[in-house]
């Protein structure tokens, strides 16, 4: 285990973070911001589903999920069609001009990198990849508030299930 400082020093570095979404923020055009940049992906990343689950991935609730997709649907990027199962519920699918914004979203982030990072080597950006992955991933199975100090991770992944890795939307 790191040493107390290290995480105080690593809590402080994660806050700044902030600044790298904002940047990201920035590049998103104005028509989608980032939550409806989430929706996309989500729904991209995972399929049509109803709005119940996409509030969950956003680790958001309905009210706010509700808001975006309401907007993103008045955009014609995502269609709300009947659930099969439950006539009362809807189904969230993209659009083919849903994936054509999320192309574009993607083409945007990926130039914000690639121009911020261009001094960083293909090996860099790998090991910054893969530590955030492990990073979220340590913190996926374990909720928003983290297993109690002293649980294992094979008890929170017990208790919460194998979903939790899906909890980080963009």
């Amino acid at each position: 285990m790191a040493a107390r400082s290290s995480y105080e020093e690593l809590a402080r570095q994660l806050s700044a973070v902030g600044a790298v979404k904002r940047g990201l923020a920035r590049a998103l055009p104005p028509e989608c911001p980032a939550g409806s940049a989430a929706v996309l992906t989500l729904l991209d990343r995972h399929g049509e589903m109803r709005i119940s689950r996409l509030a969950e991935l956003l680790s958001v609730d309905m009210s706010v999920t509700s808001r975006h997709v309401a907007h993103v649907a008045d955009h014609g990027w995502i269609e709300r069609c009947s659930d099969p199962a439950d006539k009362r519920s809807r189904i969230l699918r993209l659009t083919p001009g849903g994936h054509e914004q999320l192309d574009e979203l993607t083409r945007r982030t990926t130039e914000v990198f690639a121009h911020n990072l261009q001094d960083w080597s293909d090996d860099d950006v790998g090991r910054l990849i893969a530590l955030l992955s492990r990073l979220r991933d340590s913190f996926a199975c374990r909720g928003s508030g983290g297993c109690a100090p002293g649980r294992h991770t094979g008890e929170c992944r017990t208790r919460l299930g194998d979903e939790a890795h899906t909890r980080t939307p963009v």
